[in-house]
């Protein structure tokens, strides 16, 4: 596995503003699953064919093999994460893992991000991002817990090479988002980047149904998700693709306001943010 750069000190200041901005998304539209989407992308990528054939079977495999999604999707893990890591959570090189982590540290610290803040990271992955929370809030301040024990050990590698370990992160294995385990009013931070947009709608609800219940008073929860303006659909019961007010109704069902992220749609990244609040009393 190849080391991640050197720790540098955070500047809450830090190039936000110089990350080169996208073009507006398109085709939000179009049906990935659909046969005559696959087959138009197979005339234009016929590069592409082969591996796409062998994630088909992989993926076929592993259903057979996994009943319900979390373990389907953790053996989906251990067969990415035996190949790379940082590929596993979405990064294809590790210049775009450092960006992409960078990207997300400084979002949240362009919307006020603190290091008494006690922040919950749900789906950690290796650190793309949660090295650089850990580096900058108090100690024990962080929380990550991903359902992938092979994910988690990269990132108890990560940990240990950005030599964070006085900084005393929790990194915890789940079978499940119902974060019982976790204290009520703990966090006043809660962070789901690409989860929901590889889980299914029944994945989504039970997280929102008891993430209530752990965040502080005046705190959020920020999640990613896959975007369509079609109908929705998933690849392979990896990649699922969501309408906004989907998801904002299923967050209003469990009393919490949500907010479209404007402001993260000009950032370099293909999916959307959504951001739940508790109403003010």
């Amino acid at each position: 596995m190849t080391k991640p750069q050197p720790r540098a000190k955070q500047n809450p200041k830090q190039n936000f503003r110089q990350i080169p901005k996208r073009s507006p998304k398109q085709d939000l539209r179009r049906n990935r699953a659909s046969l005559v989407y696959r087959l138009r992308y197979a005339a234009r990528n016929p590069d592409k064919v082969q591996a796409y054939l062998s994630r088909l079977a992989r993926d076929a495999k592993l259903r057979a093999a996994h009943r319900g999604h979390i373990a389907y999707y953790r053996a989906v893990m251990r067969s990415d994460a035996a190949r790379s890591p940082e590929a596993a959570v979405g990064s294809p090189t590790r210049e775009r893992w450092l960006k992409l982590g960078q990207m997300q540290f400084d979002y949240l610290l362009k919307h006020g991000l603190k290091p008494d803040d006690r922040l919950l990271e749900i789906g950690c992955g290796n650190l793309r991002a949660g090295w650089r929370f850990i580096d900058y809030l108090d100690p024990g301040n962080y929380y990550g817990i991903d359902i992938s024990p092979d994910i988690l050990l990269a990132a108890q590698h990560t940990l240990a090479e950005q030599g964070l370990q006085d900084k005393l992160p929790h990194l915890t294995l789940v079978d499940d988002l119902k974060l019982g385990f976790l204290p009520s009013g703990r966090f006043t931070v809660v962070h789901a980047h690409s989860v929901f947009s590889h889980s299914p709608i029944e994945v989504i609800d039970e997280c929102l149904a008891h993430v209530g219940r752990v965040l502080a008073p005046g705190g959020f929860f920020d999640f990613t998700f896959d975007r369509t303006e079609g109908n929705e659909h998933h690849v392979l019961r990896e990649d699922f693709y969501y309408r906004t007010e989907t998801l904002t109704a299923l967050a209003e069902s469990h009393g919490f306001t949500a907010r479209f992220m404007d402001d993260w749609e000009e950032l370099p990244h293909g999916q959307s943010k959504l951001r739940v609040t508790r109403p003010e009393s």
